[in-house]
């Protein structure tokens, strides 16, 4: 096997998402999971539009949008009213796409999907033993199977074996002991297109609309007392509970229960994301709570950072020294979902009369106000994230002043021209390639393939709104990397941000 060649363990969005990152830009990889198939049960539901955009830029989005529930509005009762109705995925300059509640074991199928297309099956039973690794690579054992590979990465969840074998730290805490879940069939008089949320006292009670006729999540945090060893029809029971009295339905008729679990509220983020040639990805770097819907997010994001930047040096095109802006740029992103997960956990939940009384009479009102939702959705969006304090960042030399996208942030979807004169959108052109948005194809045309190479890495293309004489590289993930008017300036961040000398 060449030792170029990925391995990655887990097969879940993380997992595929980065082996098809990587395989579209001609990297072998091979994918491995545990797991004797496919899961079918729905877990993480949440699609937010930043999550959208990676699958459409890996060319794994396809349908999913038409499949989805729109999320609309959040609408918060307390003690029974009414008391805050959080209007979400409403367009905004930044945030064009809706927020999306689809099965994860949908996603995964499309993902599954485009990796076939690119010549990768994923190889089910197939559970990672141990890890030894040289200067050169990195022998897996999987089963009775000993490969050599380049590079292995753990996209096998927040019990990774990956993690464990590299011995890398997970530390981190329990939010909240046990949480009851239960996707079911049953007719209720809610609002479609809305989360419904009640609070009590310490009692919560979250109601989602899936995707198919009347099928509903409920979720809600094991009222206290509640036997540790629930069985399944006990979980469903304790729900429509807690459903018929926060909700005041006359009645609950489920029809069919089709998945039920208990699980604790963990937030831990691991100690380091790589340890030589093995890195983390997903939930086997960072788990928090649920709550926002930003877990599945977290981790596509994090494939989409780790797929460009592997395959370049995989590729021999770019130094490992690439790899460190990895965890440079999606750590302090993790660290902020944890923090902001945990800190609505505990708002939500309210875990002290004091918590509770400001939850009911201050944080709630305040998600009336236009400014407030505003800000809630374009956060919850991801849409903001951004690398400026990034390693690569700090190579360009472009002006702070210069207004537009500074590097490191997001490049709006922009309209372009193709060196042919067609139209096209600048994310449509990203994935597997770089962007050179330039008025010519000069100079700057001219040192970016010779960085990045001739086979198809940089397309060159014409924005249809003006940025006066600055030529900008956009990354595969849409960060503006560099923003200039300079052949030379833009040669020695290419050569800087490569390692080469």
């Amino acid at each position: 096997m060449p030792l170029s060649t990925v391995i990655v363990a887990g097969a879940g969005p993380t997992g595929l998402a980065l082996a098809c990152g990587l395989r579209a830009t001609g990297v072998p990889v091979r994918v491995v999971d545990k797991a004797k198939g496919p899961a079918a049960t729905s877990r993480a539901l949440g699609l937010q539009p930043r999550g959208a955009e990676v699958l459409d830029r890996l060319g794994a989005l396809a349908d999913l949008p038409e499949g989805s529930v729109h999320i609309r509005q959040v609408l918060t009762h307390v003690n029974g009213e009414p008391m805050a109705r959080l209007n979400v995925g409403q367009r905004t300059k930044l945030v064009t796409r809706p927020g999306l509640i689809i099965s994860q074991a949908e996603v995964e199928a499309r993902l599954r999907h485009r990796l076939r297309d690119l010549g990768v099956e994923v190889e089910w039973g197939r559970e990672l033993l141990a890890a030894d690794q040289s200067i050169g690579g990195v022998t897996v054992q999987i089963d009775d199977e000993a490969i050599d590979a380049g590079w292995l990465v753990g996209c096998d969840g927040a019990h990774s074996g990956v993690r464990k074998a590299a011995g890398i730290g997970f530390p981190g805490v329990a939010v909240i002991e046990r949480f009851l879940l239960a996707d079911v069939r049953v007719p209720l008089s809610l609002p479609q297109g809305a989360v419904s949320v009640w609070l009590r006292g310490d009692q919560m009670l979250g109601a989602f609309p899936m995707p198919g006729a009347d099928v509903w999540r409920l979720m809600a945090p094991a009222p206290t007392g509640t036997a540790a060893d629930l069985g399944g029809e006990e979980v469903l029971a304790l729900l429509v509970d807690l459903l018929h009295d926060h909700a005041r339905l006359p009645s609950v008729d489920v029809q069919e229960a089709l998945w039920t679990s208990t699980f604790r509220i963990h937030r831990r983020l691991a100690s380091t994301y790589r340890k030589g040639r093995v890195l983390l990805a997903g939930d086997a770097a960072h788990v928090h709570s649920p709550f926002g819907g930003q877990g599945m997010n977290t981790g596509l994001g994090d494939a989409e950072n780790l797929a460009w930047k592997l395959s370049l040096v995989a590729a021999g095109q770019s130094g490992e020294g690439l790899l460190d802006s990895y965890e440079a740029e999606r750590r302090p992103i993790a660290e902020e979902v944890l923090e902001s997960t945990s800190a609505m956990t505990r708002m939500v939940v309210g875990g002290t009369p004091m918590a509770r009384l400001i939850r009911d009479h201050v944080f709630v009102p305040l998600m009336n106000r236009p400014v407030v939702q505003r800000m809630i959705w374009e956060k919850s969006s991801q849409l903001k994230v951004s690398y400026r304090k990034s390693p690569l960042a700090g190579r360009s030399v472009r002006s702070w002043a210069v207004p537009g996208p500074h590097a490191g942030d997001r490049v709006p979807d922009l309209k372009c021209e193709r060196a042919d004169g067609s139209p096209t959108r600048l994310h449509a052109e990203l994935g597997a390639h770089w962007a050179l948005l330039t008025p010519a194809d000069g100079d700057c045309a001219t040192v970016t393939r010779r960085h990045l190479g001739t086979g198809g890495r940089v397309t060159v293309l014409k924005a249809s709104a003006s940025n006066g004489r600055d030529v900008m590289l956009v990354r595969p993930d849409a960060h503006l990397a560099w923003r200039g008017t300079s052949a030379a300036s833009l040669d020695h961040w290419l050569t800087q941000a490569l390692g080469r000398t």
